[in-house]
Formats: structure tokens, C-alpha cells, sequence
């Protein structure tokens, strides 16, 4: 009984790695990643340094919570330890994004009859369906959610906002970048400068959409084989 549950995760494992290396879609973004890595290792201080963070978002976002991570003082064994556990999160951020690029060509190629063949008014919903058929989606989007609503009630009932904005950023980015661009308050009057915030939350909630769109398409993949009878 306990080799049951055995054979489940190794084949889900396999085909998650095998969505993020087995078409140049995912190859090439981890090689576009790999070269912003070194162009950060080789250039620290130049404007491109972030690039490898903004390349693997939103996940590696996730990351500035941590307590540890470049430029961690405390010795060499704890620098060599914080910069280390930094480089394999945005390893595992890299993957995941790959894996994502990899479901969504293999979906767009294996369906793309499918979807030519449907009746217009049913592609939309069919288009967004993945975002919340799934708890990966869901979870993603609750926590999208709960970003962009602390970012409204710091916005317009708290006395001092701060940065609330970053966390809806981070959650929702890359896309999110440019709903702030969108949304910024140089961009609008001082008359209308209210609405920078619901413009910005709304291009936020609609990158957190895309996102969730993206993540769920991941899990209708890796669990394809499990829905198919055996032979």
C-alpha cells in the first residue's frame, strides 16, 4: 500500500521538468534567464542587475520576505549560505515560469483545432475557465486578492499608505509593471489624482488574472496522463 502513492509523484515530477525543458519556448526563456544572471554577476552595479528577479515574477518577488539573500552581512559562511539559498529559489522560480511557457505551447498546439472549432461566444469563458477550475489558480488569485484589497484600504482609509503598493506589484508581475506606469500619478491631474489607485488596482487584478490563467494551464498538464485510462 504505501508504493501505491510512489508511482504518482515521480511521473508528475517528470512531466513538470519535461514541460520546462522540452520545447524552445521554455528552453529559450531559461537561457534568456541564464544570461541575465551573468550579465548580473558581471556587471552588479549596472541597471540591468534586477533583470534575472523581473525575468522569474512573480515568484522571485517572494523572495524579498526573506531575512537572507545578496548583500546579507554576518561572515563569509553565512554569505556564502544566503547567496546560495537565493541562487536555488530563483533556480526553482526559473523552472516553474519555464514549466508555464511549456504548458501553454503544448496546449496552444494540441488545441488549437479546438479552439478554432468552438462557437465564438463560448471562447472567452473557455479562455479564463483555468483560473479557477483548479486550486492553484484559486489559491494564486486569493492571495492577488488579499494584495490588492490591503493596497485599496491603504490607499484610501489608511492616514499613511506607505509602500502598500509593492505587494499587489509582486504579486501580479510582471504584467503589473505596466499597470503602474498606466496608473501613475504624474500621468493624471491633481483633480482626478484619486483614481490612480483603482487604476492601478484594476490593471494589477487583471495581471493577477492572466497569471492564474497561466498557473492553470500548468496544473491541467500535469495532471493530463492521471485523467486517462490505463491500458
Amino acid at each position: 500500500m504505501p508504493n501505491a502513492s510512489r508511482p504518482r509523484r515521480l511521473p508528475r515530477l517528470r512531466r513538470f521538468l519535461a514541460l520546462a525543458t522540452d520545447n524552445w519556448h521554455a528552453r529559450g526563456y531559461l537561457a534568456v534567464v541564464a544570461v541575465s544572471v551573468l550579465v548580473m554577476v558581471v556587471f552588479p552595479d549596472s541597471g540591468l542587475a534586477a533583470s534575472p528577479m523581473m525575468l522569474t515574477a512573480p515568484l522571485s518577488f517572494a523572495g524579498v520576505v526573506l531575512p537572507f539573500g545578496p548583500g546579507t552581512e554576518g561572515g563569509g559562511a553565512v554569505e556564502v549560505f544566503a547567496v546560495g539559498s537565493w541562487a536555488v529559489w530563483l533556480l526553482v522560480c526559473a523552472v516553474v515560469n519555464a514549466a508555464v511557457l511549456g504548458a501553454l505551447a503544448t496546449r496552444s498546439a494540441s488545441a488549437a483545432t479546438d479552439v478554432a472549432a468552438q462557437p465564438r461566444p463560448g471562447r472567452v469563458p473557455a479562455l479564463l475557465a483555468p483560473a479557477v477550475d483548479n486550486w492553484l489558480a484559486r489559491g494564486y488569485l486569493a492571495v492577488v486578492a488579499a494584495a490588492v484589497g490591503f493596497f485599496l484600504w491603504a490607499a484610501y482609509l489608511s492616514p499613511d499608505p506607505g509602500f502598500a503598493g509593492i505587494w499587489p506589484l509582486m504579486a501580479t508581475a510582471p504584467l503589473s509593471i505596466l499597470a503602474l506606469l498606466v496608473a501613475a500619478p504624474a500621468e493624471w491631474g491633481s483633480s482626478v489624482a484619486w483614481l490612480s489607485p483603482l487604476m492601478f488596482s484594476a490593471g494589477a487584478a487583471l495581471a493577477g488574472l492572466f497569471n492564474a490563467v497561466l498557473l492553470g494551464r500548468l496544473a491541467h498538464r500535469l495532471r493530463a496522463r492521471e485523467a486517462r485510462p490505463a491500458v
